[in-house]
């Protein structure tokens, strides 16, 4: 009894040593990329010093990297099983007595438990520290908004309120669309006229109006003035910021319930949170399924050749899958399809085909 929950134990430890290995080396090639697009930033619109750089790269991050789990436990599970089969492991276990479905389980143990793991903490880590990073990144560019907004886009809001219309702009839109840096606000009045236009570090808002901090506030005809607080009344409900202006990357896992219950009481599409909820509810079968779909490609003996054809059906398969599931989330986004169906069909397709290819080369 003591062998097999040996052999368990220094299974999972290659699978685990593989996938994360796998998604440390993604990790470090993600932030090397954005920190040099950070320079580039640095370079074209002012003058921050390299450690904050550094910094907001970092903690933008963990948002950029939490969809790369799928793909490190398809990577690395492919690697642990090809190391495993070189070694001549696989060959001795399989002459033990052992199935393949008793040594891809310690697999499938370790991506569901990093599948929770992803969901329940990482998730969460990466929405709070991607929203302090659009805010230091706004806070450190925020002069040069004008030229950022001009190139990226940015974020527009028209609303309305007891001072009359008014259209704002932002730079970044952080704890879902309700704290704004880098604002440029454009007021007119009651007739439609332009009164006045403003230019803010940050904009918070609060209950029937915008908290505007750093303000400098240019009228018709008047010289610009500098107010640390500047106050704009508005009839916007966070609901319908968030609606506009919050961002789903942002936002936790144990939020989403609470925002679509929200939007739905508001009358407001709950599509695209919804699509989100099902995707990292259904991450730690996605991650499953990732095992299943390595183990089709990497059990054969490496004296029956073939390797490097198996392994690349296995990633081009993984990439297709990928490109299926993002297909199937757009159609669920935009209310084809109920968004469990968009989410979880795919999955489930995939687990059966390769449940089915498994047992094939299993059983023969």
């Amino acid at each position: 009894m003591a062998t097999p929950h040996i052999l368990n134990r220094y299974i999972r430890r290659r699978f685990l040593t593989a996938i994360l290995g796998t998604f440390v080396l993604c990790t470090l090639l993600i932030f090397m990329i954005d920190f040099v697009e950070m320079l580039r930033q640095q370079g074209k619109y002012g003058s921050v010093p390299a450690w904050k750089l550094a910094w907001i790269t970092i903690l933008r991050l963990p948002a950029y990297t939490e969809f790369l789990l799928s793909f490190a436990v398809l990577v690395g599970s492919i690697g642990a099983l090809l190391m495993l089969a070189r070694k001549s492991e696989l060959t001795v276990m399989r002459g033990g007595g052992m199935s393949a479905w008793q040594f891809i389980w310690p697999g499938v143990w370790v991506a569901a438990v990093l599948g929770v793991f992803a969901v329940a903490a990482y998730n969460p880590l990466a929405a709070a520290s991607r929203a302090e990073g659009e805010r230091l990144f706004a806070e450190a560019f925020g002069r040069e908004s004008n030229l950022l907004r001009n190139e990226s886009g940015g974020s527009w809001l028209r609303q309305d309120g007891a001072d009359g219309q008014s259209v704002i702009s932002a730079v970044a839109a952080t704890n879902r669309g309700l704290s704004l840096a880098g604002v440029t606000v454009f007021v007119y009045d009651s007739a439609g006229l332009f009164t006045e236009r403003i230019d803010a570090a940050r904009a918070e808002l609060k209950d029937g109006f915008w908290r505007i901090e750093e303000a400098w506030v240019a009228r018709v005809g008047r010289e610009p003035e500098k107010f640390d607080t500047y106050l704009l009344s508005t009839y916007l409900t966070p609901e319908r910021v968030a609606d506009a202006l919050g961002t789903i990357i942002s936002v936790s896992f144990w939020d989403l319930p609470g925002l679509i219950e929200v939007a739905e009481k508001a009358k407001l599409s709950s599509f695209r949170l919804r699509v989100q909820y099902e995707i990292l509810l259904a991450r730690p079968l996605m991650c499953v399924a990732m095992v299943f779909l390595a183990a089709t490609v990497s059990l054969r003996s490496f004296r029956s050749g073939g390797i490097q054809t198996m392994v690349i059906t296995g990633m081009v398969g993984g990439f297709g899958f990928f490109l299926l599931t993002e297909v199937s989330r757009q159609i669920g986004v935009a209310g084809f399809v109920p968004p469990w169906t968009a989410v979880w069909i795919p999955i489930v397709l995939l687990m059966l085909l390769t449940t089915t290819v498994l047992l094939h080369q299993e059983d023969g």
